[in-house]
């Protein structure tokens, strides 16, 4: 029992001599996660600089592990981390400074730079260094321990889980929900860091040792990856034949399915790379000699696809990524045909290559090429349309509905990556106010509402509409924030997806908006007594019929209960009438204002 407790010691003393930034980095990203779980909602800007911290933390795991791996092979460890140490602050200083700022675009910055930080792990000590058999064993014995790495973290971790709520339950400590996610936090992150690195306390040298093939991963390709490539493979040629026999397009998302088949194939043939040459292994050789010549006739139906999409509708960043993953894949698929003396080393090394350039190079970087694309878009619906007159939009001038949310949709796209100045220079004043307004309060939803509401003469091509099934949304919001509260005592702040409780004079007042997005929930609940808003909202909608979004002047709702007047006030209120859901109603409002006064 000591002598086993000693070793985990000893091991634990290594891997923290040995990679002390990769678990500073992970300690960093648990706490500022449990940091941010500890902010009260609603939650505040000092809790969105826990979000930033946590990622960029994580995000210096995977980095400094592999300039771990590249210090062990060239040294200069120093210099290495502080190289890292660089590319993080640069990283943290590239994000918005507010969360309302925050928008998906820094999804498409985070998402790839964590791949990337995962592809340079993979490839980094092998620069240079020729050995493509130690290359390929040290990303197996990554790969197998990453996975028992998963299951350890989720053992470990559901376990603790367990003993704190079977100690709470059993001593009635009655411990506070948070304890749960505080737990779940530290663990997932520098718990499973700390096992991964156990697994790997050797280093580099422990990772690329030669060794024999792991029976379970040659069961796992042979028997299930590669006969689920095969189906792939024959639907996707099945479908390439039905384009063919009836001259059509391609649908969108097939664009995935070959990209699916594409990186799943590539890593079949990385998983049984070392049994290609075996000569009792015949049917790996022939997989690998006739899988890139398989992806030729697929990769030119995959770039009709893409192309059908950005000819049609601009590029934005997802499309632009599915064009250089194409392209990547193009690279690849012609490396291994044409290169005799090819090495597997090329598949990490380009695709991060392509990755990277794809986020830095001038110009043609996805967000560059997707805000000009855009513009160009917006530039040319405006024209084919004849909505320019003196270079501002008519909003008199007669339009189809689709136009207009095509126009709007693409304000509120190039608001989210600043282009405010462009957008300002199109329409007049005081709609200029109105959208600066929204973008200095990152209201970037509102964009599209206000500059649909601007057009006055709109017509409606209900020919492919099918009634039965389409939803006919109708939003009514608020276009001033102006409240009056003069005459009432109190003021309460509910917010939604929650049931909130306040003290009312000794006496408990709820307001429940518990529900999904789409819930007929609308509940005052005063000493268990409940009263329905649902009539009134109802009549709210009845004042305005029809489809689409309405500006009004309030929307609230006055009920007497008891001794009191109590008057609910929200920013918007949608209503979804389909055959699915008839006269469901939610607010897309963060929060519900309750003022209450004595009769």
């Amino acid at each position: 029992m000591f002598k086993k407790l000693n070793d985990v010691l000893g091991k634990t003393a290594v891997i923290i001599k040995r990679y002390p930034m990769v678990l500073v980095m992970a300690f960093i990203s648990a706490i500022s996660m449990i940091c941010y779980i500890e902010t009260d909602f609603p939650k505040t800007e000092a809790a969105f600089e826990y979000v930033k911290l946590t990622l960029i933390s994580a995000l210096g795991i995977s980095l400094f592990f592999g300039l771990k791996m590249l210090s062990q092979r060239i040294g200069r460890e120093l210099i290495l981390q502080l190289c890292g140490l660089i590319i993080l602050a640069v990283i943290y200083f590239v994000l918005p400074t507010l969360e309302k700022d925050f928008t998906e675009v820094y999804a498409f910055v985070l998402i790839p730079i964590l791949i990337l930080s995962h592809l340079l792990v993979s490839f980094v000590a092998f620069i240079g260094h020729n050995k493509e058999l130690n290359f390929w064993q040290y990303n197996k014995n990554l790969f197998i321990n990453t996975f028992l790495t998963g299951i350890f973290t989720g053992v470990l971790t559901g376990g603790v889980l367990l003993a704190i709520l079977a100690i709470d339950k059993l001593f009635d400590f009655n411990f506070n929900s948070t304890y749960y996610s505080y737990t779940f936090a530290f663990f997932s992150i520098f718990g499973s860091c700390c096992i991964f690195l156990l697994f790997n306390e050797k280093g580099l040298n422990y990772l690329e040792r030669n060794g024999d093939y792991p029976v379970v991963l040659k069961f796992f390709t042979q028997y299930i990856l590669i006969p689920l490539l095969l189906i792939y493979a024959v639907i996707l040629y099945f479908y390439s034949a039905k384009i063919l026999m009836n001259w059509e397009l391609p649908r969108g998302w097939v664009s995935y399915l070959i990209l699916a088949y594409s990186v799943v194939g590539i890593l079949a043939l990385l998983l049984v790379h070392p049994l290609k040459e075996s000569a009792t292994r015949s049917w790996v050789k022939i997989f690998s000699t006739i899988f890139y010549y398989t992806l030729l006739p697929l990769i030119i139906l995959l770039f009709v696809a893409i192309f059908t999409r950005i000819l049609e509708y601009g590029f934005t960043e997802p499309r632009y990524f599915v064009l250089i993953i194409a392209l990547w894949l193009t690279s690849v698929v012609l490396y291994f045909i044409f290169i005799p003396r090819s090495t597997i080393k090329f598949v990490p090394m380009s695709l991060f290559t392509f990755g990277l350039l794809s986020l830095i190079f001038p110009y043609i970087n996805a967000f560059s090429t997707a805000k000009r694309s855009q513009k160009n878009e917006l530039m040319k619906t405006l024209t084919e349309n004849n909505l320019l007159q003196n270079g501002t939009i008519n909003f008199n001038t007669k339009v189809d509905n689709k136009v207009v949310i095509d126009v709007s949709d693409k304000f509120e796209f190039l608001a989210k990556r600043h282009e405010e100045q462009f957008l300002q220079s199109l329409v007049k004043s005081p709609l200029q106010k109105r959208l600066a307004t929204h973008i200095e309060k990152g209201a970037f939803y509102n964009i599209s509402g206000s500059l649909r509401d601007e057009f006055k003469n709109i017509t409606y091509d209900n020919s492919s509409i099918n009634p039965e099934s389409t939803p006919q949304n109708r939003t009514l919001t608020v276009r001033n924030s102006n409240i009056n509260i003069t005459g009432y005592q109190y003021l309460f702040k509910a917010y939604n997806y929650r049931q909130n409780s306040f003290n009312l004079e000794g006496k408990t007042l709820e307001f429940d908006l518990d529900g999904n997005h789409s819930q007929s929930k609308f509940t005052l609940v005063y000493e268990g007594q409940k009263f329905d808003l649902l009539p009134e909202i109802t009549e709210i909608f009845k004042r305005y019929p029809g489809v689409g979004e309405t500006n009004v002047s309030s929307l609230d709702i006055t009920r007497k209960i008891g001794d009191y007047e109590i008057k609910v006030i929200f920013d918007n209120l949608v209503r979804i009438d389909s055959k699915e859901k008839k006269n469901e109603f939610s607010t897309n409002s963060e929060s519900v204002l309750i003022l209450v006064k004595k009769n």
